[in-house]
């Protein structure tokens, strides 16, 4: 989920700002006064316990589960960790976080809080590791968001390899379950741009005995339910045990799979396949991502031929016909589940460890509220669909008005809600209207390469979302931070109320929720790369940029529509985004938002820039792979600064666009940039693009990156 830090109006009308925060003041003045201190002094026992203290505090001598993550220990519903803890907890399960362990010399971290009556989880992060801690030019980022005052020492690379290595050290007959995104979109043969090399499923890498992939509070409840009938089980007790549990992965020989391989099951090809051909890992992604946004999805076997010399030591213990197989996920969670999963007693703050250090990741998301899961946009380059799905689970409007009312009683809130969204801003309350069809489809998106006509894109249900909780005392504004689809805003169907809403949605958008700066995605202005991005055309952005503005017009605003755009996506070449800088420029933009592109493992531009195939029409795709090649792309996101000037010339006499360089630069002196156009930010660091995908900020873990053991 995106997110704004501008916490203000940008009204040109300053007496409409000073009006709103005057009538808001007297009916919360009282109500600050009162929970204030309440708020801000959580006692230890209100967190899950995290060290041997805090358990006698509790009066336990023994856990049944030990999670340890790979983040900081926030007690709130967008860290994964907290969430999985709080879930088993209000099952009745005795459960305790160890928050970045030392890995370093005698494990005391692993060791204190002893064994668990029923399993170790792993929880890697809210982030992948690797994305976490580097850019797409493998440079070390600038902090930890997930860490106290952004430290990056806190955490190993892969910690869900670490850390389960130390645990089956330490505990060899104690089960290792992971969890979150790394292990989640690690859960088949895959392809690490880090090690750039193809690894197989995290379980042989790591020891574990189990994944839980996706939004995990279910499967690992059911874990949690089953072993606790089962009792003390050896490991083979334990791999039988855990074997029907849906949206689970396992490792088993292929007479010892339940039922046997059948023809309702995917029979994908092998990791030494795979290794051997990169069409077969290609042919491979497609059935992943159709039976990862199913409804009735099939099993996924995937054999391993661990006779391989390719594969890594610890493969070459495993049994020759050896299995990964996947169970078919749950159905997307109910309102009333979700309902359950957000309104457990979260405390909403950092541990108290943590006094007087900073999570920036807290910092991010600490004033806003997340109400719905799921993503049925198929963006090439997202991991949603393959964690989350495409189905949008929705909170209740009572459930979400409780986080608010929670939000507007901390301290520090002074009014301004910092995002009300989700993955994807404005898909709250959208579904297929026939669910007959929905549980046939096989489409990873509902609205590419068009929209749906089966998709009820109505905006009505977010709409009174907004009004009521704009109506609470305490708020003075709710901002949306999270992307949105301004496809489906500009989007035609033949049900006029939907349309009338979506025109009633745009406007309230613009003129009550951006606090000064809109940011939407278009991603590039090549349609053929758009394409393969699956995004719409960039002519959509030509009509939405052309509605913002006349209702800024009409509204007397002064607000500015931020894009964003990414270089060396798989189909794009050099002479693409010579072209989006002049298109760019006509537009009056000196782009800040920018990405190059970093393959993440399980999306489909990651397989088809590996590859070199689309996985769903197994024809070559160019990618710009060498750092030459990506450099020589991404020059072109910042024409307008002096020092790439030259550069720039060069490469468009190189690659016989020279016809292009007077509509760059006409006009303008060699020794400057021109003048400073919307969204030009002098003392910005414009080298990165911040806050998208893959290099995202930590506000969008409730949406692309907010996973749960």
């Amino acid at each position: 989920m995106n997110t704004s830090k501008d916490n203000k109006p940008m009204r040109a009308d300053a007496e409409e700002t000073n009006r709103l925060q005057g009538n808001h003041h007297a009916q919360t003045s009282n109500l600050k006064s009162q929970t204030s201190n309440l708020k801000s002094q959580s006692k230890l026992t209100d967190f899950l316990p995290t060290t041997k203290k805090e358990l006698e505090l509790r009066g336990w001598d023994q856990l049944d589960v030990i999670l340890f993550s790979g983040d900081a220990y926030v007690d709130h519903p967008s860290f994964g960790a907290a969430v999985i803890g709080r879930v088993l907890e209000a099952a009745g399960y005795k459960v305790a976080i160890v928050p970045q362990p030392d890995w370093h010399g005698d494990y005391r971290d692993f060791r204190k809080l002893g064994r668990p009556r029923l399993f170790f989880g792993i929880s890697p992060g809210c982030m992948d590791s690797m994305v976490n801690k580097y850019t797409a030019n493998r440079r070390l980022r600038s902090e930890d968001a997930y860490s106290p005052d952004g430290r990056h020492d806190m955490r190993p690379e892969y910690p869900t390899i670490v850390y389960t290595k130390i645990l089956k050290q330490l505990f060899p007959d104690v089960p290792v379950v992971l969890g979150g995104i790394e292990a989640s979109l690690r859960r088949v043969t895959h392809y690490d741009y880090w090690q750039d090399a193809l690894r197989p499923c995290i379980l042989i890498d790591s020891g574990a005995d189990m994944i839980t992939y996706g939004m995990g509070e279910k499967p690992t409840l059911e874990l949690a339910r089953v072993l606790s009938e089962k009792g003390k089980m050896n490991s083979e007790q334990f791999a039988a045990a855990i074997k029907s549990i849906p949206q689970t992965v396992y490792l088993a020989r292929k007479e010892d799979i339940p039922g046997g391989i059948t023809a309702d099951d995917i029979v994908l090809h092998s990791h030494e396949e795979c290794l051997r051909d990169k069409r077969a890992q290609a042919e491979n992604f497609r059935h992943i991502e159709e039976q990862s946004n199913m409804i009735h999805a099939q099993r996924l076997i995937q054999p391993l031929q661990s006779q391989t010399s390719n594969l890594k030591p610890q493969t070459s213990n495993l049994h020759p016909q050896t299995c990964v197989v996947v169970n078919p996920p749950y159905p997307p969670m109910t309102t009333e589940e979700l309902d359950a999963s957000f309104d457990l007693p979260y405390t909403r703050q950092p541990h108290p460890k943590y006094k007087g250090k900073r999570i920036p990741a807290y910092d991010m998301i600490k004033h806003s509220v997340n109400i719905h899961r799921g993503c049925f946009g198929g963006c090439a380059f997202c991991t949603i669909s393959a964690h989350q799905g495409k189905f949008i689970a929705c909170r209740s409007k009572e459930s979400i008005l409780k986080e608010v009312k929670q939000v507007i009683e901390m301290p520090d809130f002074k009014g301004y809600l910092s995002d009300l969204g989700g993955p994807s801003a404005n898909m709250y309350g959208m579904h297929g209207r026939n669910h007959n069809a929905c549980e046939k489809c096989r489409r990873p998106s509902c609205i590419h390469p068009q929209i749906c006509p089966n998709l009820d894109t109505n905006h009505s249900r977010l709409l009174d979302i907004y009004h009521a909780v704009d109506a609470l005392p305490g708020i003075k504004r709710s901002f949306i931070g999270s992307g949105v689809r301004y496809d489906l805003l500009l989007y035609k169907s033949k049900d006029e109320a939907a349309n009338r809403a979506a025109q009633e949605y745009t406007r309230e958008l613009i003129t009550r929720h951006v606090s000064g700066r809109l940011k939407v995605a278009p991603e590039h202005t090549s349609d053929r790369v758009l394409h393969l991005m699956r995004k719409p055309s960039f002519q959509q952005f030509y009509e939405f940029k052309r509605l913002f503005d006349r209702i800024n017009r009409e509204e007397n605003l002064h607000q500015q529509i931020i894009p964003y755009f990414i270089s060396s996506h798989p189909g794009c070449y050099e002479e693409d985004m010579a072209e989006l800088a002049v298109i760019t420029k006509g537009l009056d933009f000196h782009l800040e938002q920018v990405q190059d592109f970093t393959p993440t493992p399980m999306t489909i531009a990651t397989e088809t820039w590996y590859t070199g195939y689309d996985p769903y029409t197994l024809e070559p795709v160019f990618s710009a792979k060498s750092q030459k090649e990506k450099l020589a792309q991404r020059q072109y996101f910042f024409w307008y600064k002096p020092e790439e000037r030259r550069s720039i010339e060069q490469s468009l006499r190189r690659i016989g666009r020279a016809d292009l360089i007077p509509k760059l630069y006409s006009g303008m002196p060699q020794s400057t940039g021109g003048h400073k156009p919307q969204s030009y930010h002098p003392n910005k660091n414009e080298d990165h693009r911040t806050k998208r995908h893959s290099e995202e900020s930590p506000k969008e873990k409730r949406g692309r990156n907010r996973h749960h053991k």
